[in-house]
């Protein structure tokens, strides 16, 4: 979890009379926190958001868990292109299976650099992700790929 996922949750509170956050995990990538894990630290990081709740999701698609909570529509934050090209088939997926409608919301361009992937590789090798990740993260994070602060 970063920053930009935060800026992107707190913009989606400020628009929506509820927002759900879903923590879903991904069977195709070894993650590096556990779902459970995951929704601790993003409850510990949104606390002070109004109508979020953080809810971890074990197993399922996506659009089955939105049916599930009688959700109209998921929101995903774009950083760039790639993202709008990456997001845009699952975007219209969803839609063609369940009729879930996606938002999609810009990123924040001073949060757009910050990928879970580039804070990972900067926190092996020992590098400030202070103001990349929420405060949350930063010691859990670097307590779990070896390089504690």
């Amino acid at each position: 979890m970063t920053l930009g996922h935060v800026d992107v949750i707190r913009r989606s509170a400020a628009l929506f009379d509820e927002v759900i956050v879903a923590v879903l995990g991904n069977p195709s990538k070894s993650g590096t926190f556990s779902v459970p894990e995951r929704v601790q630290m993003l409850q510990e990081s949104l606390q002070n958001v109004p109508r979020v709740e953080v809810v971890g999701v074990s197993r399922g698609l996506l659009v089955e868990f939105c049916r599930e909570v009688g959700a109209p529509a998921v929101v995903k934050g774009l950083r760039s292109g790639t993202d709008f090209a990456y997001e845009l088939p699952m975007a219209l997926m969803n839609r063609h299976l369940t009729g879930l409608e996606t938002v999609f919301l810009p990123g924040e361009p001073r949060l757009e650099h910050i990928s879970s992937s580039l804070v990972k590789e900067v926190a092996r090798h020992g590098g400030p992700i202070e103001g990349l990740v929420p405060q949350a993260v930063v010691p859990r994070l670097r307590e779990r790929i070896g390089r504690p602060s």
